[in-house]
């Protein structure tokens, strides 16, 4: 098979060029337009790029209907939707999962949403309760505003629509602040049986596969075209399960890598699956020696057609159906630094207590707590680290901390979606309570249970789990410490490993030697 497959590749790429050379030959004839004059409409795309027939399209639901039917997972948000009778707490539940879907995977999904319908299991509930809750349990969720907007929306539908949830997809986009058109359909549609169209990430891949669209598929202009085609596929009938199904299909069946076309219900309809089959049967047939004509492999044949892919990128035979779709290059996370302090203190009973300090209800991973944090400019030396950190620290609690007292632990890096962070992490062990200014952010001493329990981020979670990682080594038997970087703590010389430093310690300027 992998000799059938590089002589197709070999026949479409000479193929192509010559679909590519001659495409230019007819741009260098054609005459240029008059200066001045309106740019021509752009033609409607090709007939191979939509669903312009309905007897296919009553066939592609009919089969993809019955697949679901059979093969659909177990989720807690479709029970719920196929079981409850009252109108807004049946919205609610598929609100709540659509939320929590974006950017998050089921399996990560299913125990949070559990215990979400659990505490708020209707709209009322979720209003009256506090911000700080709402984190608490979002927490290593990831996106952290969804969960805002979410108590947002359901507090202006108890105060402002009597309770009632939107009936339509498009008062849901036009009324719900964080309700955009793909939450809308699919909760129009799912909940009212409204006869909508969803396109999300699964949606647009078994779209562009099915039809061979191989422009950016993030582009507004093929976003349009989708939506479209979503809208003409839906089944009038069922279109809650139509749309699941379709989004089901891309989750387990047409995934982005190694889709399992055997096992795909609508194969049929499938133009990409078609256009890898005509390749092995012309290679094949050129293996044999057979007399063949050029296959009708090329792209749709319309000059600069909207919907194909460019021709500065090709067709790779190598790839097949994961051709499509196609987007734009990723842009690069934006690098950042910040150093962060985790301040320990022995509570009442021994156990380690530390001090978080929450963030601004605004911005990255608005209303958290986190250790005290400061962010750092890029390029900065780890000298220069230590001592802005240290003026941070004498600034926000009023001590006399010296530089020399940081104890470095690592750095742990944490990849937001637009962010790839590193935290520098020193720890301060602290031997009395601290008193810090009201005026500042809002700060607490908790257990490590506590602290697991609070609204913080993974990325703090990662930092605290440094610190206790090299707590442990130190206090091995055998074992000393592992920091790879930075001074030694004034009064380390005088003390054992994985002994706490007193406050006095930490604070005494260094001796020269």
């Amino acid at each position: 098979m992998s000799h059938l497959r590089a002589a197709a590749a070999r026949g479409l790429r000479r193929s192509g060029r010559r679909a590519v050379s001659a495409a230019a030959g007819k741009r260098r004839k054609g005459a240029s337009p008059r200066r001045g004059a309106p740019a021509p409409a752009p033609a409607p795309p090709p007939a191979r790029h939509l669903f312009s027939d309905p007897a296919e399209v009553e066939a592609l639901r009919g089969n993809l209907l019955a697949w679901y039917d059979k093969c659909k997972r177990d989720l807690p948000w479709r029970t719920l939707a196929a079981t409850e009778p009252d109108a807004d707490r049946r919205a609610y539940a598929v609100w709540v999962s659509e939320i929590m879907l974006q950017q998050t995977q089921v399996s990560t999904v299913i125990d949070y949403y559990n215990r979400w319908m659990q505490k708020w299991p209707t709209l009322q509930a979720l209003a009256q309760a506090s911000l700080e809750e709402v984190n608490e349990l979002w927490a290593g969720l990831g996106y952290y505003s969804r969960g805002k907007r979410l108590q947002e929306a359901a507090r202006k539908v108890v105060s402002e629509l009597a309770g009632q949830m939107p009936r339509t997809a498009e008062d849901l986009q036009k009324l719900l602040p964080g309700v955009g058109r793909y939450t809308a359909g699919a909760i129009a549609s799912i909940s009212y049986r409204q006869a909508t169209g969803v396109v999300d990430g699964n949606v647009i891949r078994v779209l562009c596969r099915l039809r061979c669209i191989g422009a950016d598929s993030s582009s507004p202009a093929v976003i349009d075209r989708l939506w479209d085609m979503a809208n003409v596929l839906v089944d009038r009938s069922r279109p809650g399960d139509f749309n699941q199904a379709l989004m089901e299909l891309g989750a387990t069946v047409c995934v982005p890598r190694a889709p399992l076309c055997g096992e795909c219900p609508v194969k049929q309809h499938c133009q990409a699956r078609h256009r890898v089959e005509k390749e092995l049967a012309f290679a094949s047939q050129k293996l044999f020696g057979k007399p063949t004509p050029v296959p009708d492999v090329e792209d749709c044949g319309v000059g600069d057609c909207p919907l194909c892919p460019p021709a500065a990128e090709p067709w790779d035979s190598s790839l097949g159906v994961t051709n499509f779709p196609r987007k734009a290059a990723k842009k690069q996370p934006r690098v950042a630094q910040t150093a962060t302090c985790v301040l320990e203190r022995r509570g009442c009973h021994g156990a380690p207590e530390y001090l978080i300090v929450q963030r601004p209800s605004s911005g990255l991973l608005a209303g958290l707590w986190e250790f005290p944090s400061l962010p750092l400019a890029q390029g900065l030396q780890e000298e220069k680290q230590r001592e802005v950190l240290a003026d941070h620290l004498r600034a926000w609690t009023g001590w006399p901390v010296v530089a020399e007292g940081l104890r470095f632990i690592g750095e742990v890096v944490h990849i937001f979606s637009h962010i790839h962070q590193t935290y520098v992490v020193y720890s301060l062990p602290l031997d009395g309570d601290v008193t810090l200014d009201p005026a500042l952010s809002p700060s607490r001493w908790v257990t490590e249970e506590e602290f697991h329990a609070s609204a913080v981020s993974t990325a703090m979670k990662k930092v605290l789990k440094a610190c206790e990682k090299q707590r442990g080594e130190e206090s091995s038997p055998g074992k000393g410490s592992k920091r790879k970087r930075g001074a030694k703590p004034q009064g380390a010389s005088s003390t054992r490993p994985g002994t706490q430093l007193s406050l006095r310690a930490f604070l005494q300027a260094p001796t020269s030697s």
